[in-house]
């Protein structure tokens, strides 16, 4: 399978209870990622800034929802979150790398909003 074709998604199935998204790629390989760290690793500049020194901390999201998920050509989707945000353009393979680094995007997260929670 081509480097690119692995990550097509097949489906994305949004879970209101638990707040997350289960998405199931092209080779199979299905990752869940909760509302809370796609909302706080958003895509977008109002996030990540304009270079990784500007990345800014978003606390207080555990219990962000999502409120919709748009379909943006063939590459991506738009996730709107029930805290107005909606920025974030979340290509397939960006969601694939959350899925498969998901553990460690959490962990350093947290790490990280304790950090600037405590300053």
């Amino acid at each position: 399978m081509k480097e690119d074709q692995r990550y097509k998604i097949k489906s994305i199935i949004y879970n209101k209870k638990n707040k997350d998204i289960s998405i199931k790629f092209s080779d199979n390989y299905t990752g869940i990622i909760s509302a809370e760290l796609l909302r706080v690793e958003s895509p977008s500049a109002e996030v990540q800034g304009h270079s990784p020194k500007e990345k800014k901390i978003i606390l207080n999201k555990s219990k962000v929802s999502i409120t919709n998920i748009e379909k943006v050509g063939n590459y991506a989707i738009r996730i709107v979150f029930d805290d107005g945000h909606d920025t974030g353009i979340y290509s397939w393979s960006y969601l694939r790398k959350m899925a498969e680094n998901n553990f460690e995007l959490n962990k350093d997260y947290l790490k990280k909003a304790t950090k600037t929670a405590n300053n």
